[in-house]
């Protein structure tokens, strides 16, 4: 265990390198540049702030100044948010996304494990028709239409909650129900499927020879087998989920780090996206890993390599 952590350790450390390097010169290879705007302002303004970000140096020595100061975890100052650093942004955002998408997973494997369960229970049935039919239109509906259509239901016309914002439970009921939709219809499926497969097996039956209980069959010895393929999924649904909340995080006004993140790409704020794109980097592969971890706790079987 500990020497597959050190290996993943020592390959997320590759990986966040590359991807540095490729943002970094992929941002400076775009046309424009942080300090162009819809006003020109005088040559000597615009050489005193190139001179402060150290814009005015050789491209070389802008990537190994960054390099290490990103070693370092300083992501220097950001370019268009006066009086804060990348630092700064990312300890106040993360907390308010990392909530989001934690709620939203919860949901979505709440709900996406119940109704694949009970699908495949009842398999063949107007219940696991109905089932895998709100299924199929969740994952047909894209979030932003599920989140225009509920602010029209729950805000505008019922005043159920509020519009936007950020601090009480009402706030995040409606973007984490959107986000959570489409993960967990493809939880429902993959859990129904998987336990379609477990439920044919010999040691399935031969539970249910020994007299327990149906539901002690299907929660202690069925699920736990047909988990394997949602586990799977969990490290790409973390993806989507970060991805899908850039967009919801606009749509709802939420100060997260989508937000930060979609303004620092618009604005060419160099700093602030490379800092948001390594977050978002370093939590994708932290993800990817607690899920192969995963599978060791759920199957014994399973080897780390």
């Amino acid at each position: 265990m500990l020497s597959f952590l050190l290996r993943r350790l020592a390959w997320m450390a590759l990986t966040l390198w590359i991807v540095f390097t490729a943002t970094f010169f992929l941002m400076r290879a775009v046309p424009g540049g942080p300090l162009q705007g819809d006003r020109r302002m005088p040559a000597e303004v615009e050489r005193n702030i190139a001179a402060r970000y150290q814009l005015d140096r050789p491209l070389y020595e802008q990537y190994f100044t960054n390099l290490w100061r990103t070693m370092q975890f300083d992501f220097g100052p950001s370019f268009k948010l006066a009086d804060f650093s990348v630092n700064d942004v990312i300890r106040q955002g993360l907390p308010v996304s990392a909530t989001l998408g934690i709620l939203a997973l919860a949901i979505a494997l709440a709900v996406g494990l119940s109704a694949g369960v009970a699908s495949a229970i009842w398999r063949q049935t107007w219940i696991d028709a109905a089932v895998m039919a709100v299924a199929t239109l969740g994952i047909a509906v894209p979030n932003f239409v599920l989140a225009g259509a509920l602010l029209l239901v729950f805000v505008f016309t019922l005043n159920l909650f509020p519009v936007a914002g950020w601090g009480t439970l009402s706030h995040v009921a409606l973007p984490a129900v959107c986000l959570a939709a489409p993960f967990a219809a493809y939880i429902a499926r993959l859990t129904r499927t998987g336990m379609l497969e477990v439920l044919s097996q010999d040691y399935i039956r031969t539970a249910y020879a020994k007299g327990l209980p149906k539901r002690h069959v299907i929660l202690r010895h069925a699920l736990r087998g047909a988990l394997l393929p949602v586990v799977s999924y969990l490290g790409p649904a973390t993806a989507g989920i970060l991805t899908g909340s850039l967009v919801l995080e606009q749509i709802f006004a939420i100060p997260g780090l989508g937000t930060h993140f979609i303004e620092s790409a618009k604005t060419r704020d160099y700093t602030l996206a490379m800092g948001m794109v390594l977050v978002y980097t370093a939590i994708l592969y932290t993800a990817n890993t607690l899920v192969d971890l995963s599978y060791r706790l759920i199957d014994p079987r399973v080897k780390l390599e």
